[in-house]
């Protein structure tokens, strides 16, 4: 792994979480343990409404976390209920901690291929349904990334479905704060998913 990315999830603070948050963990730490023991793949297909911030920065994370404990068959997704584009800052904040982000297209919904390591393939990241093609139609983990996406999201067949929602970075676009906000999201998720990962055996 990425030399930076592997210092940068080294130092999260995992044992500084809120009780009330790692209790939500617990469901998908449970799903997740439960797979591992059947030796099944690992699906997580991460859902908020427009699949351009926080979505992306979950299954980024989980994927890139999943690998540095050793987890393997992790297959990790992004949908939204509708579908959009990656919101560029999400890309900037990703490469400001070491991935390698390459555009291979610059439609108005644009495809990345996002890096953690030279020795993996690159996660491919664009903005999609939770129901495309790309994602998973079975025995995966829907994990609602927002509460309008929990509220507003039909019955997602083939899933059992976790809830686990984060503020909005959008909230800062804009502003001057901006960059922190989406960098401080980026950190929440990051070290949600090394609590999450760091606990299965």
């Amino acid at each position: 792994m990425n030399e930076r990315i592997s210092t940068y999830i080294d130092g999260l603070p995992i044992d500084k979480l809120p009780t009330e948050r790692t209790k939500k963990l617990l469901v998908l730490i449970e799903y997740i343990q439960r797979r591992s023991d059947a030796d099944e793949p690992i699906r997580l297909n991460f859902i908020c409404t427009h699949n351009s911030r926080r979505s992306h920065l979950c299954q980024v994370w989980a994927k890139t976390i999943a690998n540095y404990h050793g987890i393997e068959k992790v297959k990790c997704y992004s949908g939204g209920t509708e579908a959009t584009a990656v919101f560029p800052v999400v890309i900037e904040t990703l490469k400001n901690i070491g991935f390698a982000i390459t555009k291979i297209s610059n439609y108005t919904n644009p495809t990345y291929k996002v890096s953690f390591s030279q020795e993996t393939n690159p996660m491919t990241l664009f903005s999609k349904r939770f129901n495309d093609y790309y994602n998973p139609k079975k025995d995966f983990a829907a994990v609602m990334t927002c509460t309008d996406a929990d509220e507003n999201c039909p019955i997602i067949p083939g899933a059992i479905r976790v809830t686990l929602p984060y503020s909005d970075p959008k909230e800062s676009d804009g502003t001057d704060q901006q960059v922190k906000v989406y960098a401080e999201r980026s950190k929440q998720i990051a070290t949600e998913m090394n609590y999450i990962f760091s606990r299965i055996k």
